[in-house]
């Protein structure tokens, strides 16, 4: 353990001479820690979920003081063992209570924004300004390194824990849904192309039929509504492939664009009134349903 900690200096090139100018700017930071815990909570209100994690008065008081305290212990200059052990501490911690990784590097974020403002602001040794701002990029680095080295061994501990069976069985499992996906994204492009047969047999029918011009272009818009909804899926298909969530909504949003169309053809008709009615519903369904599971609802679309 100390010789993993000692290279991660050495990787980082951070020197004594790092360390003194952290503890430098000790008294500064100390006296903006107020203002940083404030600026730090209203950040991390704004992921979503941040209620479920800090959910009483009791535990958001404990929870002020330990991060004020990791704030000022920042440029504490006395980076040993101890120091990197008590990081590696709190990113167990965060491991055990289920925080998502991309919460860590986010609050990040801001602590590495509010750090190099104000050694802007209020550097006055201006010789030194440039050595004091890579000083405090590169604790900060250090820190989200520890932080998060504690997810990579989890990971890892629970990977070395499965049997050889479990492991071929893993890995034969994520091949099989990789070929999977790229089937899928086959034959979504399939349905794109029949959807663009569609398209034009109905602008066919519209100027080589009787179809009749008010039902022609109302049939003509709703295939070009799911023309434009199956592209739409095979671009969440393709961010899927590149590692992103899988798209739910974008399915949803297709079959409610097949329906329209449905809808937009038996408008014209008075013998479908009940049709009309259970489409109808079916498409206020799907709506809610394309609401809970959309991109600006934060309950199903939190990153884990």
């Amino acid at each position: 353990m100390q010789q993993h900690y000692q290279s991660l200096k050495t990787h980082y090139k951070f020197s004594e001479e790092d360390a003194e100018l952290l503890l430098g700017l000790k008294p500064q930071m100390e006296a903006l820690s107020e203002a940083f815990i404030d600026g730090f909570y209203d950040h991390i209100w704004g992921f979503g979920k941040t209620a479920s994690f800090l959910k009483n008065k009791r535990i958001i008081d404990y929870h002020r003081e330990k991060i004020k305290e990791w704030f000022v212990n920042l440029f504490c200059g006395h980076y040993d063992m101890a120091y990197f052990m008590y990081l590696y501490k709190i990113g167990e911690v965060h491991v055990k209570i289920g925080l998502p990784t991309h919460y860590v590097n986010a609050a990040f974020s801001f602590v590495r924004m509010f750090v190099l403002k104000n050694i802007e602001k209020n550097y006055l040794d201006k010789a030194h300004y440039a050595n004091a701002m890579a000083a405090a990029e590169k604790i900060i680095d250090m820190n989200l390194d520890v932080l998060t080295s504690s997810y990579r061994e989890e990971e890892l501990s629970k990977f070395l824990s499965m049997s050889k069976f479990e492991k071929t069985i893993l890995s034969g499992l994520k091949k099989f849904t990789s070929y999977i996906n790229f089937l899928l994204a086959g034959a979504l492009a399939l349905v794109a192309f029949f959807a663009i047969g569609l398209f034009s047999y109905d602008v066919y029918l519209l100027f080589f039929t009787e179809i009749g011009m008010e039902k022609g272009i109302l049939t003509v818009l709703g295939s070009l509504l799911v023309l434009w909804a199956a592209i739409e899926l095979i671009h969440e298909e393709i961010k899927h492939l590149q590692g992103q969530g899988f798209a739910i909504g974008a399915f949803i949003m297709l079959a409610m664009a097949a329906l329209i169309r449905k809808i937009l053809i038996y408008s014209l008709s008075t013998e479908k009134s009940t049709e009309l009615l259970v489409i109808g519903s079916v498409i206020v369904g799907l709506a809610i349903a394309y609401w809970f599971v959309g991109p600006k609802n934060k309950i199903f679309n939190e990153p884990k």
